[in-house]
């Protein structure tokens, strides 16, 4: 059955985009940019900011949910925006918004102490499924996308936090990397250990290996985990504990930002069963300026069958595609690169610009990560 947003689509449209992959339909139809940025202004005006007193009572709370406050700056307040519904009705929360700093998450949120129920059975099958099927050429087209980081891994120590299966930490190794990885998922662990030749896959948290809590990272991979984090700035502060002097940490993660949501809202792809916060290029660098990081760095995202050219697109709506990316919001994925020190910034930054960030005093030390729920 055709969608009603379909439908118009065909009548606005017509077919001339049908060879354009949907999730970049959005960035090349004429005016729609416009539409969808209208869209969204008016979503903010016709939802109000709400006390969290207010919120609580009338939202009801899992067993293992509870109410937070703007993870990035603190706000109790928020303004309700989107209520996402699997497919099958077995699951749904609401996305809030934070009306000081913009931040999206879920709310009620995970309790870190349970983060762990999400993925104690058959997470595994699902990465190594249809989700899997074009991860690795996502995982070479980003790592393509921030040369010279990943060229040469040659005598250099790579953490991959949230490693799955393990199909990244295939490819690094295959660049000379000297890779590890940790998951919260033990039949994850299993296939990525069996996968891998020379790395090796933890059960757990970055403290709970010696070879990992002691730290000396050049290179910290996050890939679709940062949405996961149920307490991010802790994670952040031990990440950049862990990265050696002139480190980076790499960050893939669906971007709160992108005209898909403005477009989809409560339907967009985004919005998953186990994603719990969404940032975008303006909320992420909070983040790491909090966690002390000296810098961050941004590749945009064209889809993947269009960077791969797997997908043949007349160059004049190629272009259109990569001046709309580039104006607007980056693309449906965030793909941020952040630098631990003006010496990572130095030596890893490449052609991109680079926003500084000044970093706040080093507070108390962060509580171990715990990844595994227990």
């Amino acid at each position: 059955m055709v969608s009603a947003r379909r439908l118009l689509g065909k009548l606005v449209y017509g077919s001339r985009y049908d060879k354009v992959p949907w999730g970049q339909r959005v960035y090349v139809r004429p005016g729609e940019r416009l539409i969808r940025e209208a869209q969204w202004r008016r979503l903010l005006r016709r939802s109000p900011i709400v006390e969290p007193e207010d919120y609580q009572a009338r939202m009801p709370l899992g067993e293992i949910e509870e109410f937070i406050d703007c993870t990035l700056c603190g706000e109790p307040r928020m303004q309700p925006l989107y209520e996402p519904v699997g497919e099958d009705g077995k699951w749904r929360y609401h996305v809030v918004r934070c009306p000081s700093c913009g931040f999206l998450y879920r709310n009620p949120n995970i309790r870190p102490e349970r983060l762990g129920d999400l993925y104690a059975k058959g997470y595994s099958k699902f990465l190594t499924g249809k989700y899997a099927a074009n991860r690795q050429r996502r995982y070479q087209l980003t790592m393509d996308a921030f040369s010279p980081v990943f060229d040469d891994g040659a005598g250099r120590r790579l953490l991959d936090f949230g490693c799955g299966a393990g199909l990244f930490l295939e490819l690094a190794e295959q660049r000379g990397f000297d890779a590890v990885g940790v998951d919260l998922s033990p039949d994850s662990v299993a296939q990525a250990n069996e996968r891998l030749t020379r790395g090796r896959a933890y059960l757990g948290a970055p403290e709970d290996v010696p070879e990992i809590a002691a730290g000396g990272f050049d290179v910290i991979t996050l890939w679709s985990v940062l949405a996961h984090l149920p307490r991010p700035v802790d994670d952040f502060r031990r990440f950049r504990e862990l990265l050696a002097p002139g480190g980076v940490l790499m960050i893939l993660t669906v971007n709160a930002n992108s005209l898909l949501l403005k477009a989809y809202e409560s339907a967009w792809s985004g919005f998953t069963k186990n994603h719990l916060m969404f940032y975008s290029a303006d909320t992420l660098p909070v983040l790491l300026r909090r966690t002390g990081f000296a810098g961050a760095g941004y590749a945009p995202f064209y889809g993947d069958t269009i960077e791969a050219r797997t997908t043949n697109l007349p160059e004049s709506l190629r272009a259109r595609l990569r001046r709309t990316v580039q104006a607007t919001d980056g693309g449906n994925m965030l793909r941020a690169m952040a630098f631990a020190d003006e010496e990572a910034i130095t030596r890893w930054s490449g052609p991109r610009e680079v926003r500084r960030l000044r970093a706040e005093p080093a507070a108390t030390k962060p509580a171990p990560l715990d990844l595994t729920g227990t």
